[in-house]
């Protein structure tokens, strides 16, 4: 079992985040919402408050396999301004360790380097914030140990690519069927 960690800022994409979390947990992977605040609870983009596993203070990020951001705004501003969150992200590029961001998010990855000569994609027009990154308009994109996404409506696909860089392809197509999602791998 692989464990991962979803950093929570108030202002994120719940559906982008809360995806991620239930998908990763029905393929049996270890995941920890961490809020990157003092503060278990976070509050949404659109006013959905819920609460996560631990505070970003309380984890070592040592003993995880991978990171994903969820995109949203302010979220994910404030995903780029948490000094502990860029830490992590770099120190797991350069471990090869999973880096998953998607909507706004990869512009977190690009403003730290880690698209430098890499295939990504985002939420439309956050192009120019992915510097030296070749830009693709799919859905999931993953090079090596980073995968990005473009937005709310491939939340799935993203949370199933994850699945898939952890446990293959074939579990995380039967995970697609078992759920009743007929778009991926399609």
């Amino acid at each position: 079992m692989s464990k991962i960690a979803i950093f929570m800022a108030n202002g994120c994409e719940e559906i982008e985040g809360l995806t991620v979390v239930d998908i990763l947990r029905r393929a049996n992977q270890e995941i920890t919402m961490v809020s990157i605040t003092e503060d278990r609870m976070v509050t949404s983009s659109h006013g959905v408050t819920f609460q996560t596993d631990a505070c970003i203070d309380e984890v070592d990020f040592s003993s995880y396999d991978g990171v994903v951001l969820p995109g949203g705004l302010p979220g994910t501003n404030h995903l780029g301004d948490c000094p502990k969150v860029v830490e992590t992200i770099k120190a797991f590029h350069q471990q090869g360790k999973l880096v998953g961001a998607i909507c706004a998010a990869p512009s977190v990855l690009g403003k730290n380097g880690l698209l430098e000569g890499k295939n990504g994609t985002s939420y439309p027009g956050y192009e120019d914030e992915m510097p030296g990154c070749t830009y693709l308009q799919q859905s999931v994109v993953r090079d090596g140990n980073i995968i990005t996404s473009r937005g709310m409506g491939t939340s799935i696909d993203f949370a199933l690519e994850i699945v898939s860089y952890f446990s293959g392809k074939e579990t995380a197509a039967a995970l697609a069927d078992k759920i009743i999602y007929n778009n991926y791998l399609k």
